[in-house]
């Protein structure tokens, strides 16, 4: 086997010349990161939709908008944090950003997301598992198209200070 062939580092260059090396997240943290988002927004819609409810009539118009705003704007209004990520995400430690290794853009992250319709199809997101299995990267459709990638985000390294063990 040639080597790198399974590594799964990305190599990218910013603007100013400083290359990164980026991790992408595989298959399986990102579904675990969609469980969540997906466990977070049934919590939502349970607590709002109660109250609708009992409007009568008039609830079926705010529970649609909900519906529609956790849906479409959730994960863009979260990815364009600071962390770049949804809450799913951000517990397991992974964040959007661009091919490059900036943050991701407010245009970026619409396109990868509203793309998620297309990796919907054609069997409850068959087409984002293909595309994520035939590529090192781990890009699904919408990410391809929006030069996105959701990797493995940095943490900070832990500052020693000298005179101390780590154990006390």
């Amino acid at each position: 086997m040639p080597p790198g062939l399974l590594d799964t580092v990305v190599a990218a260059a910013t603007a100013q010349g400083i290359r990164l090396e980026l991790r992408p997240a595989g298959l399986t943290a990102r579904c675990c990161a969609f469980l969540l988002d997906m466990l977070i927004k049934l919590a939502v819609i349970y607590v709002f939709e109660i109250p609708i409810l009992f409007a009568g009539g008039i609830g079926l118009a705010p529970a649609l908008i909900l519906l529609f705003a956790l849906e479409w704007l959730y994960p863009v209004a979260f990815e364009l944090t600071r962390w770049g990520a949804t809450p799913g995400k951000r517990f397991l430690g992974l964040r959007v950003v661009m091919d490059n290794g900036v943050p991701v853009t407010p245009a970026a992250s619409l396109i990868r997301n509203l793309l998620r319709a297309a990796d919907f199809l054609p069997f409850l997101y068959g087409s984002a598992v293909v595309s994520m299995l035939l590529r090192r990267d781990f890009k699904r459709l919408g990410d391809l198209a929006a030069a996105t990638l959701v990797v493995y985000a940095e943490r900070p390294a832990t500052r020693i200070e000298p005179g101390k063990s780590r154990a006390s």
